[in-house]
């Protein structure tokens, strides 16, 4: 498949979006641009439907959308509305205005599609293969359940943050009064569910929708978190509750400066964070793992992989694939390295101790350790960190994320050290970094001519004086050999506790 670019329309209760999407010929993708603009298609409808003012919001968004695709180049549209026109007594009405000035067809998501579409791009990213996906958005709020990362069932509810905060938040601030018979009503809607139950050990909650994300970023900002995408990050309940407790006992032009809250949701983030809040009470979750994926992301996965996404280890594989492709590779080198370096971690597993998670994580920093060269030759171990960092790798937890980029960092020279992940990762981390970080330098070494002349490598004992690394080569390896002894077998020797020597044949 050719290069192109995929445009999502989400016209949601609270807001607008358009997403475009690159998609590249291996089927990986990533996020051109974006447009958010507040609709509020919701506000102040009635039995007769949505009003004038809403309508005429959302239509303004329609064309300003239509023209930004044709000035970008979009070569397709996926065009939804949600809940707030799914609703509206005139919805019909507005659809036609909308292709009137669109020229779109746009397709008016049922509750259960809202639900699997969201859940499908929040699988599509977080390391969560079973349990429950929530998305909170203006209108309703979506809840599914997954099985071995794909969506079994979900049900869209009623509990929005828009629409809650208008039936009961309208103090400024929320009285404790109105608070608790929030609470009571959205007990009552989870109460209907009846798979809705505690999360088992192997289960876990993931959210989506901007009252999560807002949520998320409140968080990333009290902590001062080092890695700057909300891909693979968590917020515990108890966190959420102190959130909550700071939103609901100022008022709304003081909320608005809250570190980390997007000014635009401060009115109506309270009453969604209280959903999520009561969720977590009612099926004992401790964490809500945050997705920067949501349904535009979902409707697009759906649309790339007919239905079928990819989960698990090949959700991983993907994303660090798609984002070597992203930026360019040379894909035989990466390869190569990937090879060396795997066959150095198991010859040594007697010694490192190190299982599966740590062999998947030397991959994929083996695969993406030169992507910094997009960014220019020098330093480019730390463009290369830099990079994967702020992208984030869908699949991986925020601290597998930060070891793939130190990984990365430390490819080519330098003491391996937790420096600013040191928040994320855990205090044993720093000896599985010390010892993959020499496997990928001693692979990179082995390919330092980059012409596959290396083409294996064995360890093995060198009597009492230590190991000995028996490298097969196709011709001359001296610049090889040179180059490893040189550059690589200081930190090699350093984990092993012992000399190591190069032996070519």
């Amino acid at each position: 498949m050719a290069e192109q670019r995929i445009a999502v329309v989400d016209l949601g209760s609270n807001t607008g979006r358009l997403v475009v999407f690159r998609i590249l010929p291996d089927d990986g993708w990533f996020l051109e641009d974006e447009i958010r603009e507040v609709v509020r298609l919701r506000a102040g409808m009635t039995e007769a439907g949505m009003a004038a003012s809403a309508i005429q919001r959302g239509i303004a968004v329609l064309r300003l959308f239509r023209r930004f695709c044709d000035s970008v180049g979009v070569q397709t549209v996926i065009a939804t509305a949600t809940s707030a026109v799914r609703d509206a007594a005139n919805g019909a009405q507005f659809l036609e205005r909308a292709r009137e000035v669109s020229g779109w067809d746009l397709e008016v998501l049922t509750a259960e599609q809202e639900a699997r579409y969201g859940a499908v791009g929040a699988l599509g990213e977080v390391p969560m293969e079973n349990g429950l996906v929530v998305d909170i958005g203006g209108g309703s709020a979506q809840v599914s359940r997954a099985v071995d990362g794909v969506w079994v069932e979900g049900v869209s509810l009623p509990l929005g943050a828009l629409r809650l905060t208008e039936m009961f938040l309208t103090a400024d601030p929320p009285t404790g009064e109105e608070i608790d018979a929030l609470r009571k009503h959205v007990r009552q809607e989870l109460a209907t569910v009846p798979w809705l139950k505690e999360l088992q050990a192997d289960e876990g909650l993931a959210g989506l929708g901007g009252t999560i994300r807002n949520l998320g970023y409140m968080q990333h900002a009290h902590l001062g978190w080092p890695l700057p995408t909300l891909r693979g990050f968590s917020v515990s309940r108890a966190r959420i509750d102190e959130l909550i407790e700071g939103m609901v006992s100022v008022p709304l032009a003081k909320r608005a400066r809250l570190k980390g809250l997007n000014p635009d949701r401060a009115d109506i983030l309270p009453a969604g964070a209280i959903v999520l809040q009561e969720l977590m009470q009612a099926t004992a979750a401790t964490e809500v793992q945050t997705s920067v994926n949501g349904l535009r992301e979902g409707l697009l996965i759906n649309h790339l992989h007919d239905g079928n996404p990819p989960t698990g280890n090949a959700l991983r594989d993907h994303s660090v694939r798609s984002l070597a492709n992203r930026y360019g590779l040379m894909w035989d080198h990466a390869e190569r390295v990937r090879f060396l370096a795997g066959r150095l971690f198991d010859d040594l597993q007697p010694r490192h101790g190190f299982g599966s998670e740590a062999r998947q994580l030397l991959e994929a920093a083996a695969i993406l350790h030169d992507v910094g060269t997009v960014l220019g030759y020098h330093d480019h171990h730390r463009h290369s960190a830099f990079l994967v960092s702020l992208n984030g790798l869908p699949g991986f937890t925020a601290r597998e994320t930060a070891l793939i980029a130190l990984l990365t960092r430390y490819h080519r020279k330098g003491t391996p050290t937790r420096g600013v992940y040191r928040r994320v990762l855990r205090d044993d981390d720093l000896k599985m970094l010390r010892w993959l970080s020499a496997f990928l330098r001693v692979a990179e070494y082995l390919e330092r001519g980059r012409s596959g002349n290396v083409r294996d490598v064995e360890v093995t004992d060198w009597g009492r004086r230590g190991l000995e690394l028996d490298v097969v080569a196709s011709g001359d390896a001296a610049v090889e050999q040179w180059d490893t002894e040189r550059q690589a077998l200081p930190l090699l020797e350093a984990v092993c506790g012992t000399r190591v020597r190069v032996l070519v044949t």
